[in-house]
């Protein structure tokens, strides 16, 4: 299918999805290693399910074949697929073996279908999986087996990861005194992890712990970046109430601690820098930080009625893809209003960079290749009133009460955002964006049910 779409094409296989890692599997029983829902991938040899340490062999030329299944795809199906094909699997099993029938199972991914398969299978080079151990040494695993753990942040504010029984909603409320629950994992996510929020829910009721559900998904930055001030704002009316809060989402790693930092940075007036470190210092998790950031521009473009006065928010990487050895500057109206091009850099073949830090804003912008103007097909253009084609280019966004999470526009250009301290007036502007979000959010209807 790939190459009748695409022609020839390669695939770097660096690991399975976040947060599942690569490892060498020394204790796991059989049908773990068969069917484990997501929780631990794991790697075979020569179609044998591993028990030390990869050895190379010369009758697979030194490939180590490979087995993953991501909970996030998890179906009925994948399982009893599996056995129709392999017939007697728990017996194969039994003698750490896989059965070759397992190729008829592929996962293909394209942009043109929006599908996910549930099982990926093939071998690559016994040198690039070691590679890969090396490249995940160091990184935070989620392992659910070990039951809900959570950390104290303030008097009021609890974080952790998910909710799996309702043990877990009395030790909250006897141990942690926790009066609220405010949860960003998805009901999918929920299903995945085989955790009965029926029954969580009715145990809230029991123990008068009001349960707020608010779905983000996971590993998406964008989603994120879009959500959070809404999140902080539930938070703050929660905290408002005297509640004692406990955050959470599924591994505890990236949401909900976000959540929190975005809130000791905007409600408390503390650097991000600072908040960062002090929650990462008291609870274990590595939040997606440049998120916050964005976030945090965003809610100061509430009140700033499209002008930032401010130094630089965002780092501009503008392409021009043409060819060798031509000259290519760029001119804008960022450019002392389009008077003082900038040299663009060749980075090899056909691409050419000029980096500009610019603030939040909208911005016109064109390229002059050997003395003559032109636009880049491969980034967003406007025709102005005199018929000119200049590109444009949006940097940041106003944060909403009610995020709508649009489809991007394709732009060749890389925009990454600047985290520096803010200045007076950016922080007193946060600052009141913040509670302009959080007191535009429907009063809450405090009461467990």
């Amino acid at each position: 299918m790939l190459t009748e779409k695409a022609g020839s094409f390669s695939l770097v296989l660096e690991r399975p999805l976040s947060p599942f890692p690569i490892q060498q599997l020394l204790l796991l029983n059989d049908l773990d290693n068969l069917f484990n829902r997501g929780r631990v991938p794991f790697a075979t040899w020569n179609k044998t399910v591993l028990a030390s340490s990869l050895q190379s062999a010369t009758e697979n030329s030194g490939n180590s074949g490979f087995i993953t299944f991501s909970s996030k795809f998890l179906k009925s199906q994948g399982w009893n697929l599996l056995n129709g094909q392999n017939g007697r699997v728990q017996s194969q099993m039994q003698k750490n073996t896989l059965a070759q029938p397992m190729s008829k199972l592929v996962c293909i991914f394209s942009e043109e279908e929006s599908e996910h398969g549930e099982w990926a299978h093939g071998n690559f080079p016994l040198e690039e999986y070691i590679k890969a151990l090396d490249r995940s040494k160091g990184e935070l695993y989620y392992n659910h087996s070990i039951g809900m753990r959570h950390s104290k942040i303030t008097e009021q504010i609890y974080v952790g990861s998910c909710i799996q029984t309702e043990d877990d909603v009395e030790t909250l409320s006897n141990v942690a005194g926790v009066t609220a629950i405010l949860n960003f994992q998805s009901g999918t996510e929920t299903e995945n992890w085989g955790i009965n929020s029926i029954s969580i829910n009715e145990s809230c009721q029991k123990f008068n712990i009001l349960m707020i559900n608010y779905p983000i998904r996971e590993g998406d930055s964008f989603d994120l970046r879009k959500k959070l001030p809404f999140c902080v704002g539930l938070l703050l009316r929660l905290l408002k109430k005297n509640h004692r809060v406990f955050v959470t989402c599924t591994t505890g790693f990236n949401r909900s601690p976000a959540c929190v930092i975005a809130y000791l940075h905007w409600m408390t007036d503390t650097s991000l820098h600072a908040a960062y470190n002090f929650v990462t210092g008291l609870h274990l998790c590595r939040p997606d930080r440049p998120a916050i950031a964005w976030a945090t521009w965003d809610l100061i473009a509430m009140v700033e009625n499209g002008m930032h006065e401010g130094p630089p928010t965002h780092a501009v990487t503008f392409v021009w893809n043409g060819q060798e050895g031509e000259d290519v500057t760029l001119v804008g109206d960022f450019t002392a209003n389009w008077k003082e091009p900038i040299r663009a850099n060749h980075k090899g073949g056909s691409r050419w960079e000029a980096e500009v830090r610019l603030s939040q804003g909208k911005y016109y912008y064109k390229f002059i290749v050997n003395g003559q103007w032109r636009h880049s097909t491969s980034s967003p253009s406007e025709r102005d009133q005199s018929g000119n084609v200049n590109n444009i280019i949006i940097i940041g966004d106003t944060a909403s009460v009610r995020p709508s999470v649009q489809q991007q526009i394709k732009d060749v250009n890389v925009v990454k955002v600047i985290e520096r301290p803010l200045t007076e007036n950016e922080r007193f502007m946060l600052a009141k964006a913040a509670r302009c979000v959080s007191f535009s959010i429907c009063p809450i209807r405090l009461a467990p049910k």
